[in-house]
Formats: C-alpha cells, sequence, structure tokens
C-alpha cells in the first residue's frame, strides 16, 4: 500500500462528510420554513402594521395616505418623551434590583441541603413570577395602600411611603421580577461544578478569586440574558401599573393606551403606534447590546 493511499481514503472521506453536511443544507432551510413562516405571521404582520401606521397620515376628508414623520417627531416629545424616559428608568431599576436580588436568593437555594426548601422555593417563583395585572395591584393596594393593612400597622404614611409613586411601582414590580430571575439562573448556578471550587481552593484561590475568574464568566451569558428578559417584562408592562397608579407615574405602555382610546386626546392612534415604533427600537437596541456581550462571554465555555 502507497503511503498515498490513506491520505486519499481520507480526504475523499472529508469530502464526502463535506458533501453530505452541504447537501443536509436546504434540507435544514425547508424544516424550519413552518417556523420562519409562524414567525413572520406573529411578529413580521404585527411590526410592518405598527411601522406603517406611524410613518403614515390619512386624510379623512379623501381617504388618501401619505408618508410623514410627525407622528414619530411627536412621540420624542413633551410628556411622550417623558414616558419613554421613565419606562426604561423603571425597567432598568427594577431588573437590575430584582436580578441581584434574585441571584443571592438562588444562590443560597441551591446551595442548600434541603430539597424541601429548593423545591418550595422553585414552585412559589414559578407561580408568583406570573402573577401580575389587575389582582396584583388589589393585592398591594389592600396590604400597602393608603389604607391598607401593614400600612396602617406599621404607620407608614408617617414615614413618606406612598404605594402609588414611582418607588411604590417598584416594589410591587420587584414581586414578580425577583422570582423570575431565581426562575432563570437556577439551572446556570446548578452548571457550576463542585470540581472547581475543590480545583481552586486546591490551587490557594479565595472565594472571591473563584468567582472572578470562573464563577462570574460562566455565568455572564445566563446573567445577561436574565437582565434582558427582566427589562422586557418591565418595559412591556401595563395592566399592574394602569390599575395601581394610573397616569400620576409616566409610562409608556399607560400613554400608549391613553392615546388608543382617546382618554386625553382624539385622532392620536397614529402617535400611539409610534410609541410602540419607538418601544420595539429600545427592546432592539438593548438586544443588540446584549447579543455581542453574550457571545463573547460565551467563548470563555467553549
Amino acid at each position: 500500500m502507497s503511503p498515498s493511499t490513506p491520505t486519499s481514503h481520507l480526504e475523499g472521506t472529508a469530502g464526502g462528510s463535506t458533501g453530505r453536511r452541504r447537501r443536509r443544507g436546504p434540507r435544514t432551510w425547508l424544516a424550519a420554513l413552518p417556523l420562519l413562516a409562524f414567525t413572520g405571521l406573529c411578529f413580521g404582520v404585527p411590526l410592518g402594521a405598527i411601522a406603517f401606521g406611524a410613518i403614515t397620515q390619512t386624510d379623512p376628508a379623501t381617504g388618501a395616505t401619505r408618508l410623514t414623520g410627525e407622528h414619530l417627531a411627536r412621540s420624542l416629545q413633551g410628556p411622550y418623551l417623558g414616558s419613554l424616559i421613565g419606562s426604561v428608568q423603571l425597567s432598568a431599576l427594577t431588573a437590575t434590583v430584582g436580578g441581584v436580588l434574585g441571584v443571592l436568593i438562588a444562590q443560597a437555594v441551591v446551595t442548600s441541603r434541603s430539597g424541601a426548601l429548593r423545591s418550595a422555593t422553585l414552585t412559589a417563583s414559578g407561580v408568583l413570577a406570573n402573577f401580575g395585572g389587575v389582582p396584583l395591584a388589589f393585592a398591594f393596594i389592600a396590604t400597602l395602600g393608603i389604607s391598607g393593612v401593614v400600612t396602617r400597622l406599621a404607620d407608614l404614611t408617617g414615614l413618606g411611603w406612598s404605594l402609588y409613586s414611582f418607588t411604590g411601582l417598584t416594589v410591587v414590580y420587584l414581586y414578580f421580577l425577583i422570582p423570575l430571575m431565581v426562575l432563570v439562573i437556577a439551572p446556570a448556578l446548578d452548571g457550576l461544578r463542585p470540581q472547581w471550587r475543590e480545583a481552586a481552593q486546591n490551587n490557594g484561590a479565595t472565594g472571591w478569586q473563584f468567582w472572578r475568574h470562573v464563577g462570574l464568566p460562566v455565568l455572564t451569558p445566563s446573567l445577561l440574558g436574565g437582565f434582558v428578559l427582566l427589562f422586557g417584562t418591565a418595559f412591556a408592562a401595563h395592566a399592574t401599573a394602569a390599575a395601581l397608579v394610573g397616569g400620576s407615574v409616566p409610562l409608556v405602555t399607560l400613554k400608549i393606551a391613553d392615546a388608543l382610546s382617546g382618554n386625553v386626546l382624539t385622532g392620536q392612534e397614529n402617535v400611539a403606534l409610534a410609541l410602540g415604533l419607538d418601544m420595539i427600537l429600545i427592546a432592539g437596541l438593548v438586544m443588540a447590546v446584549y447579543l455581542p456581550l453574550q457571545r463573547r462571554s460565551a467563548r470563555w465555555l467553549r
């Protein structure tokens, strides 16, 4: 057998594998077509309708439609701009605080030797993370409102507490964001192998050095993903804020509802669509920042 025979055989095998992989490409795309069609129908069509309404204006007399940037310009002025800023501030604050507290709670549960505590915490987190809207607002009004049970017992009104404020809304949002972060980060904390900590300790590393050089790099993709999830959940929340604070706290979701229902001014439907487009752009900007960071941190695991 000549020396070139094995090489030729390997090259042929590699070429055949490459050819087979290449032939799988079209089939893979064909298998993904139903998902792509569903995504385009459920997300692309509403997005197109919002964008079309945000940049067009229809003359009620003639029915003619023309392109205009007036709605987008108005959505970035006055109280509309203030509502966008308020929503971003509230979402960033609650996502940060909820993320930190959620990680601490999840770490305490994961490292606990009590299986009952872990099961109870994760079960409660699953329930509380999906508890929102008007029932949640009513629960907090009955507990921490002006005439709430806890407010009267602890005399919170004399301490300057108000549930119907930015601070009060932050506390309400944390009620379902912290459990959501616990659910997101607990599996990632389970992925931290005890052998890694033992190896770090055997090499003289402290607890801080382990988290700085091993734990945090491993958890960074999950932490970033959890922050984005919490930010998006708080940014899009409407029912709880509408039932709790009304218009006392400027939020973009409340402004959109007012514009669509004509509570303040009539004929502002296109401005509401422009605000919706602004929300989509802000969410896209957050994702554009998150994805490169997530890819960069994920290299550590390869």
